[in-house]
């Protein structure tokens, strides 16, 4: 499997056939996919107006991938930043992390994971996932309570946000 990054210049590159290139930006949402890869891939086609024969509008493809770079770009550093940490306890002999960050357990993919393909915030991805982030990043969030993504405090547990779509607790909703 290719990168990212890989993904994301075949997706840039005019010169190849522009099913291919629509084929490698679903290519990038294997690697990072905020809402899951279907709710995620719907967002997009349905914001950019991305159309089932891309030459009636070939310049969605670059501005699809323009708002999941900037999504990922936020994950990236703090992503970064938990791995050499996760490094540090482990060369001290601490195999089992004492806390994971909701968005780190849920390994930077689907971070606002909507069940519901169909059902997803109505916010660009880096908005969303921005939101996400400095939730967990302040401890005040409680996915119980109130939903990270649109503050919605109508939540029942184990179920997708009524607002917005979003589970907050993730895939696996521990809640």
């Amino acid at each position: 499997m290719t990168s990212f990054a890989a993904c994301a210049r075949q997706v840039r590159d005019l010169s190849l056939d522009q099913r291919v290139r629509k084929v490698q930006l679903r290519n990038c949402l294997f690697h990072f996919a905020p809402f899951g890869f279907r709710a995620t891939w719907n967002s997009l086609v349905s914001t950019h107006r991305i159309p089932d024969h891309i030459a009636a509008h070939p310049a969605s493809l670059v501005h699809a991938l323009d708002e999941l770079e900037a999504a990922r770009a936020l994950v990236a550093p703090r992503a970064a930043a938990f791995a050499a940490l996760r490094r540090r306890q482990k060369r001290d002999g601490r195999r089992v992390p004492m806390t994971l960050h909701p968005w780190d357990s849920w390994g930077c993919h689907a971070i606002a994971y909507c069940p519901d393909p169909q059902r997803y915030p109505d916010e660009s991805l880096p908005v969303v996932v921005g939101r996400v982030l400095e939730a967990c990043a302040s401890g005040a969030a409680d996915p119980v309570a109130v939903c990270m993504v649109c503050g919605s405090k109508d939540r029942r547990p184990r179920r997708a946000c009524p607002n917005c779509g979003v589970l907050p607790g993730g895939r696996s909703d521990p809640i």
